[in-house]
């Protein structure tokens, strides 16, 4: 009879924990979750039901990211569509290049076309062989391509805004020791790297997430 009564008190006292635990927008299910990753227990959770934020540290001179670009994200959006939201945070791992590439993202993020200057910029570095300096003239024919005024463009990337948020993605990156690109973070706290950035695990566990929400 102790005994019942004991496992009857540790039953309310896990309810109680569940109950509040939800309340602060803790996802619950977050043991739960199927798949391969490293659960970041100091950086909060950003979940939200039915919507799974998945944040992509990239360098834009990587090869490997530029395949998962062309890849694994294409398969990523044709198998969940708007249950999931992708951003890039470039974090460079090739050393000695200039980090234009990467102001230059984020200025087309500002102005509303991140993804469209993503593509380009992959294209240029890994199938253009265009591995140098992204000069005025060059940095032209890519704003011009993706639909952005030429004068805005490079005014924002004067203004020294751009160079910052690329500044604060990078340290952000180094925070939660990303070491290889790409790498995800997924939710803000699932950090999948490394020998686990495969298409199937990575579907596993978003797939994991979005059945769980809808248990709820």
């Amino acid at each position: 009879m102790a005994w019942n009564r004991l496992m009857g008190k540790v039953a309310m006292g896990v309810a109680v924990l569940a109950v509040v635990g939800t309340s602060l927008g803790v996802s619950a299910a977050v043991p739960e979750i199927k798949g391969k990753y490293e659960l970041l227990k100091d950086e909060p959770s950003t979940h939200q039901r039915g919507k799974v934020k998945i944040v992509e540290f990239a360098d834009f001179y990587c090869p490997h990211c530029h395949h998962f670009e062309e890849t694994a994200i294409p398969m990523l959006r044709r198998e969940f569509g708007d249950k999931i939201e992708i951003t890039m945070v470039g974090f460079p791992v090739i050393h000695g290049k200039l980090p234009t590439a990467f102001d230059m993202y984020e200025q087309a993020k500002m102005m509303g076309k991140g993804d469209e200057m993503k593509a380009v910029l992959f294209r240029t570095i890994h199938k253009d062989k265009m591995t140098g300096i992204l000069d005025r003239s060059i940095r032209e024919l890519l704003i011009r391509e993706v639909g952005l005024d030429v004068a805005a463009f490079e005014a924002g990337l004067a203004s020294g805004k751009p160079a910052r948020a690329f500044e604060e993605g990078r340290r952000w990156g180094e925070r939660i020791q990303v070491s290889s690109t790409p790498s995800l973070l997924i939710d803000g706290n699932i950090k999948v790297d490394g020998v686990n950035m495969t298409p199937d695990n990575v579907v596993t566990i978003i797939r994991s997430i979005l059945e769980n929400d809808a248990k709820r």
